[in-house]
């Protein structure tokens, strides 16, 4: 389906990743007509130097905020992706007149209070043991999907880069409660043990405002399936407001 008009997707990316990691969407939003903002958070890829232990969720909310502001842009299409989820919750709360709509991809769907962490509860002690073991502040990169080709998984682990332990431990603060634009999530239904992402594809399949689609890709389809997740972000795109516990 084409969308009526061109879209601007701007992009919260997933933990130890970055803009970068969506390099082979550029092409085919640039063929579909739309346009993909895709910054890189503080102390991640491009920005790695920057890294500390002071940084957290909300540095990486203000950074989107800020390509916002000093990129004037308007009628945003806000995508987050996995921790993104996190940081896109944050950022709409706060330039809501500046979002047109949301599109959670495999994300976290927090609300007012929670952590990654407690979204994430099996994860919590692991991780914060990965960090102690190390220097303390610093989270190593989960593995990338099971199927992805060798090609992209040597490209993906020469790039992706510690996180704060911060970032997942900050409490979201949202001023305004939910969100109030159109939401849409996209669950990627070749599941990995432990899925985490499962509870906010029951909770959206199940709450009004929300529409619901499953895309048959592991959980970092900008990289394995491309195409695929093109095909899915068009649809939403093309009909921004529909009714309800929508499931497609």
């Amino acid at each position: 389906m084409t969308a009526r008009s061109p879209a601007t997707f701007l992009l919260c990316h997933g933990a130890w990743s970055g803009g970068w990691s969506w390099k082979k969407m550029h092409p085919l939003m640039a063929k579909a007509g739309h346009r993909l903002v895709a910054p890189t958070y503080t102390g991640l890829g491009e920005r790695s130097h920057l890294a500390g232990p002071a940084i957290d969720l909300e540095t990486h909310i203000q950074d989107i905020l800020n390509v916002i502001r000093f990129e004037d842009l308007g009628d945003v299409v806000l995508l987050g992706h996995s921790y993104g989820g996190m940081v896109a919750t944050g950022v709409a709360d706060r330039a809501r007149d500046r979002i047109t709509q949301m599109i959670y991809l495999d994300a976290f769907v927090p609300r007012d209070g929670q952590s990654l962490f407690d979204l994430n509860e099996p994860g919590r002690e692991p991780m914060r043991g990965a960090a102690a073991s190390g220097d303390g502040w610093r989270i190593p990169p989960n593995p990338p999907p099971p199927d992805t080709p060798q090609a992209d998984l040597e490209w993906l682990n020469a790039r992706r880069i510690d996180m704060p332990i911060k970032c997942f431990e900050t409490r979201l603060r949202l001023a305004h409660g939910e969100p109030a634009m159109p939401r849409s999530y996209i669950y990627c239904t070749r599941i990995p043990p432990g899925d985490v992402f499962g509870q906010f594809a029951r909770r959206t399949k199940n709450e009004a405002g929300w529409r619901h689609f499953e895309l048959d890709a592991s959980h970092a389809p900008n990289v394995t399936a491309p195409e695929a997740l093109m095909k899915v972000l068009e649809r939403i795109v093309a009909q921004p407001s529909p009714s309800s516990h929508l499931v497609q």
